[in-house]
C-alpha cells in the first residue's frame, strides 16, 4: 500500500498544532465533534513519515473496535508499515507485555486469564469455604471491590491495612486467597494485567529499560476514562523519552462507577508542569445552540477544564422542551414527532435517536414504537421483555397461572439458588412421568420428597409455597399483589439487594418498571383484570416485536451507550431529578458532576435537532412520583428554547432574554417562568439548608433538594435513595430530622 502525503492545510490552527507537535508530554483537551481521532492518526502518520519506526510507537485506545479503526486509518495513510505500531487497549498491551517479561516477577508466560464466570466461581468457592453465606456476601459485591483495590494499586496486605468496615475486613480475608488461587491456577483475572503489569515495570529495572527505550512516543486516547493503574503505566513507559501524547475530555468523563478518575486529567498537569496543553474547541458536529445548551449544563461543574465548543455550522433549530403527565405521554409525544417529521419528509426514521438513563427507561418508548409500529433498534442493551430477570418474573406468574407449564417451571425452580438440582430434577420428571401427573405436583408430593435431601426438600417446600400463596393472590384478580409477592417470598429481590453491583442496580430498577406495567394494567378499565390475560399481553408486546437493524429504525439506547455516536436528531427522556439526574448521584458532589457531564454527552450527539422531555407524573415501584423538572433543563438560557407541538407548556415560557429565573411549573400543568419570589415571613428562618441531610421514621436518610415556607410552616423537598424517590412534605407533619 503506498504512502498518501498528508494535507495539513485542511487542519484548523489547534488540530495542526496537535499534530506537528514536535516532542515533550501534551494534553489534547478534545471537545465533543472536533475531529480527535483525525488528529491522532495525522500525529501517528506524520512521526512515522518522518522517520519514526512504527515498532517504537505505542498507541492506547479503550477499546479493540477504536483500534482497529484507528489502525486502517493509519494504514491508508502510511501504508503496511502501521501493522508494526504497538496500539491496542491497555488490557491487550499488558498481556502482551506480561507474556514477553512477566517471567521477571515470577509469572509463568503461560498463564490464563479467568473471564468472568470463572472470577464467580473462584470466589463464591473461596466465600463459602470461609464459612459465609454466598446470599449474605455477594460474590459480585467482592470482585467489584477487589477490582477497585487493583485499579488503585492495592495488594491484599495493603488492601487489610486500609480496611475498616465490615465489608472491607471480610473482602480482605477473600481477596488474600483469591490472589493465592489465582497464583496456583497460573491464572489472571483482568485486573491483573494492568495490576501485575506496573508491578513488572516498577520491580524490573532491566525490563522497564527495555521497553522505555523501546518506546519513543507514547499515545493514550480517551485519557479521561483512565483509572490510576493505567495513570501510573503510561507515565512509566514514556518517562525515559518524555514523549506522552495524551488526549481527552473531561467533561466526558462518564464512567465513574466502572474505575475511571477524571481527576487525573487535572493531576497530569502537576507531574507534567512543562507539558503542553492544546484545546480543540471547534466543533464540527453539531449548531450553536445544541452547543450552547450543552455547555450551559457542563459549565456547572468545578473539576473541569475551562473550553466551551463554537461551530461554523450556524446557530440551527432551537432545542425542543416537551412537558408531559407521564411517562406514557411522554413516550407518545416523542412518537408523535418522530412520525410528524417522517411523513412530511424532513426526517427518516434512521435520523433519530432516543436516549435515556437507566435501561428500565426504555419499556415506555418500546411499547408506544411497538403499538404504533415505528421501526426501531434497541443499540446495546437487551428489549425490556427479554431481559433476565423479566422473563423470570413472568416464568413465575406463568407457573402460578398454569402449573403444568414446564417450560416456565425449569426456569424458576431454582433461581434463585434453592439447592434444587438437575439431579432433583431428573428424578421429578422420572417420578412424574410414573405417577401421570405434572412436573409441579410431583415436586409436591410428600411421596417423592423421600428421594431427596433435607437441604432439597427444604427448597422445594418453599418454591412450592411460593407458587400456592400466589395462585391463592392471584384470585380477586389484580397482577401486581401477586408479582410483588412473587419477586419477595422468591428471594429475588432479595439476592439483587445484596449484590452491590451496577448490574444488580440495573435489574432492580428493571423488576420496579415491570411492577408499574402490572400497577398500569390492574387500573386501566379496558382490560380484564385476571393473570391470564395480562401474561397474553406480555406475550404479544414480545412478539410483535420481529422487525431487526436494518438501518433505517429510530435506535434506542442509555446514554452510556450513546457515546463516540452522532445523529441528526436526538431526544433525551425522562428529565426529573431523581430519574435525571439519578437519586443515586442527588446526595454527592462528584456524582452529580458525572450526571452533568452525562447529559453533556447526550447532547452533544445530536447534529440537527435535539429534543429534551420530562413527566410530571412518574410511577416507580407502582406508586406515583411527583418528581421536579430537572435542574439541566433549568440551565438552559431562555432565547434558545422553545417548547415541542402537542404540549401544553404557556408561549410566554420562552419570550424572556437569558438571565430571567429559572422555569417553574404551572399549577395547570405545562411550563412557565417563576413569578418574582414573595417575600418571606417575617423572622422565617428555613430548619434546613439545601444539601443537609435529613431523617424521617419512615423514609430514612435523605439529602434536602428545596425549602420553602408555607404560611407558619415549611415544605421541605428531600431525596431518597432508591425507589422512594423525592418527596414534598410539610415539616410539622413530617418530624424531619437532622443527621
Amino acid at each position: 500500500m503506498s504512502t498518501i502525503p498528508l494535507d495539513l492545510d485542511t487542519l484548523n490552527p489547534r488540530q495542526h498544532e496537535a499534530v506537528v507537535h514536535e516532542g515533550g508530554p501534551v494534553m489534547i483537551i478534545a471537545g465533543a465533534g472536533s475531529g480527535k481521532t483525525r488528529v491522532i492518526t495525522y500525529r501517528i502518520a506524520r512521526l512515522i513519515q518522518e522517520g519514526t519506526p512504527p515498532w517504537r510507537i505505542l498507541a492506547v485506545t479503550f477499546t479493540n473496535k477504536a483500534a482497529k479503526e484507528m489502525r486502517e486509518r493509519i494504514e491508508h495513510l502510511v501504508g503496511d508499515q502501521a501493522k508494526d505500531i504497538w496500539m491496542g487497549t491497555f488490557h491487550s498491551l499488558c498481556a502482551r507485555l506480561l507474556r514477553m517479561d512477566g517471567m521477571a516477577i515470577g509469572l509463568d508466560r503461560n498463564f490464563v486469564i479467568y473471564d468472568d464466570s470463572e472470577q464467580v466461581s473462584l470466589a463464591k468457592d473461596i466465600i463459602k469455604k470461609r464459612g459465609f453465606d454466598d446470599k449474605a456476601i455477594q460474590p459480585r459485591s467482592v470482585l467489584g471491590e477487589i477490582s477497585r483495590a487493583k485499579e488503585q494499586l492495592l495488594s491484599p496486605e495493603k488492601y487489610e491495612e486500609r480496611a475498616s468496615s465490615f465489608f472491607e475486613r471480610t473482602v480482605s480475608g477473600i481477596y488474600k486467597d483469591y490472589q493465592k488461587r489465582l497464583t496456583a491456577a497460573n491464572a489472571l483475572d483482568f485486573d491483573d494485567l494492568l495490576f501485575k503489569a506496573v508491578r513488572l515495570m516498577d520491580e524490573s529495572q532491566v525490563v522497564r529499560e527495555k521497553y522505555q527505550d523501546k518506546f519513543l512516543h507514547v499515545l493514550v486516547d480517551e485519557y479521561q476514562d483512565v483509572n490510576l493503574s493505567q495513570y501510573r503505566l503510561a507515565d512509566l513507559l514514556s518517562s525515559k523519552h518524555r514523549n506522552l501524547t495524551v488526549v481527552g475530555d473531561d467533561d466526558q468523563s462518564i464512567y465513574g462507577w466502572r474505575g475511571a478518575d477524571v481527576s487525573l486529567m487535572m493531576r497530569f498537569s502537576v507531574d507534567h508542569p512543562d507539558a503542553n496543553l492544546i484545546t480543540l474547541d471547534q466543533n464540527y458536529r453539531s449548531t450553536q445552540n445544541i452547543l450552547k445548551g450543552a455547555h450551559s449544563v457542563v459549565r456547572h461543574n468545578r473539576t473541569r477544564n475551562d473550553k466551551k465548543l463554537w461551530t461554523d455550522n450556524g446557530s440551527g433549530e432551537l432545542i425542543s422542551i416537551g412537558e408531559t403527565g407521564t411517562e406514557n405521554d411522554e413516550a407518545r409525544l416523542v412518537v408523535d414527532t418522530i412520525m410528524r417529521e417522517v411523513r412530511t419528509g424532513r426526517r427518516s426514521y434512521g435520523d433519530f435517536a432516543v436516549l435515556y438513563r437507566t435501561n428500565a427507561q426504555s419499556r415506555a418508548i418500546e411499547e408506544a414504537f411497538l403499538g404504533h409500529q415505528v421501526p426501531h433498534i434497541l443499540v446495546g442493551g437487551t428489549r425490556f421483555y427479554d431481559r433476565k430477570e423479566i422473563k423470570d418474573m413472568v416464568a413465575y406468574l406463568r407457573v402460578i397461572w398454569n402449573s403444568a407449564d414446564e417450560i416456565s417451571l425449569r426456569r424458576v425452580i431454582n433461581t434463585p439458588a434453592r439447592a434444587i438440582g438437575p439431579g432433583a430434577i431428573t428424578k421429578a420428571e422420572q417420578f412424574a412421568e410414573s405417577q401421570g401427573i405434572s412436573l409441579f405436583d410431583a415436586f409436591a408430593s410428600p411421596t417423592f420428597e423421600q428421594e431427596l435431601t433435607k437441604k432439597t426438600v427444604q427448597g422445594i417446600r418453599n418454591f412450592t409455597k411460593t407458587i400456592e400463596d400466589g395462585i391463592e393472590l392471584a384470585e380477586p384478580g389484580p397482577i401486581t399483589p401477586v408479582l410483588k409477592h412473587v419477586m419477595q417470598a422468591s428471594g429475588y429481590l432479595d439476592e439483587l439487594r445484596a449484590d452491590r453491583t451496577e448490574e444488580a442496580q440495573a435489574r432492580l430498577e428493571n423488576l420496579q418498571e415491570l411492577v408499574n406495567v402490572t400497577a398500569q394494567y390492574d387500573t386501566d378499565p379496558a382490560n380484564e383484570v385476571n393473570l391470564g390475560s395480562f401474561l397474553e399481553t406480555v406475550a404479544l408486546v414480545s412478539d410483535i416485536d420481529t422487525m431487526k437493524g436494518n438501518g433505517d429504525g429510530v435506535k434506542l439506547m442509555t446514554l452510556h451507550s450513546s457515546k463516540g455516536l452522532e445523529f441528526p436528531a436526538v431526544f433525551l427522556m425522562g428529565l426529573e431529578e431523581g430519574v435525571f439526574p439519578h437519586s443515586r448521584a442527588l446526595g454527592s458532589d462528584s456524582e452529580l458532576e458525572e450526571e452533568r457531564r452525562l447529559c453533556y454527552v447526550g447532547m452533544t450527539r445530536a447534529r440537527e435537532a435535539l429534543y429534551l422531555t420530562y413527566a410530571q407524573r412518574r410511577s416507580q415501584y407502582g406508586q406515583a412520583n411527583f418528581n421536579p423538572r430537572s435542574r439541566f433543563i433549568d440551565d438552559l438560557p431562555r432565547e434558545i428554547v422553545d417548547q415541542m407541538p402537542g404540549t401544553t407548556m404557556s408561549a410566554q415560557s420562552f419570550s424572556r432574554p437569558s438571565g430571567t429565573p429559572r422555569l417553574e411549573p404551572l399549577r395547570t400543568g405545562g411550563y412557565a417562568v417563576a413569578e418574582e419570589p414573595r417575600e418571606k415571613s417575617a423572622g422565617w428562618t428555613p430548619p434546613f439548608t439545601v444539601g443537609q441531610k435529613v431523617s424521617h421514621r419512615k423514609f430514612g436518610i435523605g439529602i434536602v433538594v428545596a425549602c420553602a415556607p408555607l404560611k407558619n410552616d415549611a415544605e421541605v423537598t428531600v431525596a431518597f435513595p432508591g425507589a422512594t424517590g423525592i418527596k414534598k412534605m410539610v415539616q410539622s407533619l413530617a418530624k424531619l430530622e437532622s443527621v
